[in-house]
């Protein structure tokens, strides 16, 4: 009797059990660990108004957002609308269709390390997904929603500083307000856990056109050029000269040209004199002595 219960205790013991740890998306961060209780957002309008829908007035466990045995079957197991909360009901206030979630801002196409807050650790493998162009945050989250494929997945990374961190590179081609949906599928245990992470995709920056520059001549060398002409100097501003009155200018020539006038009249009145002065000889005649 005693064998057989030590039997049936051993094989209790062999048969996994759900995980009693747990774990959240926290780069970028996910809804739940933004809004739990060691979360940095637990008072912004999107986490308080999650909090009133749950029924409750913290999210202390803010890292067992978890369903046992779906063995892969997410999108069959979790319903259109519930995928933040996976269907579970204590958590119900993360599926609010709304814009304001605390988020993270990424760039489109950049590396990033992801961050990925466990309590215990475990084996398994994350898969992450993101949305589809077109995403409207303002509707309840589909399947529809995301991409087929998952942009990353990670199996077994290491775990250091309390978080599982693994590198990817984000999608290209997106920007604006998205949604990366997180996967891990543990295989030490038969349990899947389940974040919603808000993100917003910065639009790609815009190249300011190239402005052609100005053909540049240079002055053909002359053959016989031995030394570099000397640069040329940036000359003063030269000083204004002020204009000299017309009169100041033009009274010499004016003086001048009188004095020649006045030798010229001198000369022709002294060969008019000379010549009166000969005839009046030529025509005297001396008087007659008697």
């Amino acid at each position: 009797m005693k064998l057989l219960s030590a039997l049936v205790v051993v094989g209790i013991l062999a048969v996994p059990a759900p995980a009693m740890a747990h774990g959240a998306l926290t780069t970028p961060v996910s809804r739940l660990a933004a809004c739990g209780t060691e979360g940095e957002s637990g008072d912004s309008a999107a986490c308080v108004a999650a909090l009133t829908a749950s029924g409750t007035d913290k999210f202390d466990d803010w890292d067992n957002l978890r369903l046992p045995n779906v063995g892969g079957r997410d999108r069959e197991v979790i319903p259109d609308g519930q995928l933040c909360s996976a269907g579970i009901d204590r958590y119900r206030g993360l599926d609010l269709a709304r814009k304001d979630w605390p988020s993270t801002r990424l760039t489109a196409g950049a590396g990033l390390s992801f961050a990925y807050r466990g309590t215990i650790p475990h084996e398994g493998t994350f898969r992450l997904y993101v949305t589809r162009d077109g995403y409207d945050p303002t509707a309840p989250l589909a399947w529809s929603d995301l991409e087929t494929k998952p942009f990353l997945t990670a199996k077994d990374p290491s775990f250091t500083g309390g978080s599982y961190r693994f590198k990817g590179t984000l999608p290209a081609g997106k920007v604006g307000r998205h949604l990366i949906y997180t996967i891990w599928q543990n295989s030490s245990t038969p349990d899947t856990y389940y974040s919603c992470s808000d993100v917003v995709f910065a639009a790609p920056a815009t190249k300011a056109p190239a402005v052609a520059k100005a053909p540049t001549t240079t002055a053909p060398a002359t053959a016989d050029a031995q030394e570099q002409a000397p640069a040329a100097q940036e000359q003063e501003p030269v000083a204004q000269q002020k204009p000299e009155p017309v009169a100041a200018t033009s009274a010499l020539p004016l003086i001048g040209g009188g004095a020649a006038v006045l030798v010229v009249l001198g000369a022709l009145f002294a060969v008019l004199l000379h010549r009166r002065r000969s005839a009046a000889r030529r025509s005297w005649t001396p008087p007659r002595s008697w």
